[in-house]
């Protein structure tokens, strides 16, 4: 299949998606438990997911984004979990839930099916 040469893995011209192991583990995840936490700070958009420790909050910041911005997952600050935050989520006020989007589960479909490339 040929590549634009600047595949970003969400251009639609390659036909191609290319998902770091951070995306592919959080994915996965999903499709066993469909809804899970995150949080934000009021003076900061940015999405905090601390459920698990394989990655810095950092770097699970930048997949949740990744993941958002393929159309992938979709993060919901206006649907909280009842019960589902623990002290970590302390510092975060505001508190939503994240989940696969129809993109997402027919993503992890394919992975299911085909598995990963290494």
């Amino acid at each position: 299949m040929p590549k634009c040469e600047k595949c970003c893995g969400n251009c639609g011209l390659c036909g191609e998606l290319v998902l770091s192991e951070g995306e592919i583990t959080l994915l996965q995840k999903l499709g066993q438990i469909p809804f899970l936490p995150v949080a934000r700070r009021t003076d900061n958009p940015d999405p905090v997911y601390m459920e698990d420790s394989e990655y810095s909050d950092a770097e699970y910041t930048n997949i949740l984004l990744c993941l958002e911005k393929r159309g992938l997952i979709s993060i919901d600050f206006d649907q909280p979990l009842k019960g589902a935050y623990g002290k970590a989520y302390d510092p975060y006020p505001i508190r939503g839930s994240f989940a696969l989007t129809a993109k997402g589960q027919a993503v992890l479909d394919i992975l299911e099916i085909q598995g990963t490339e290494d």
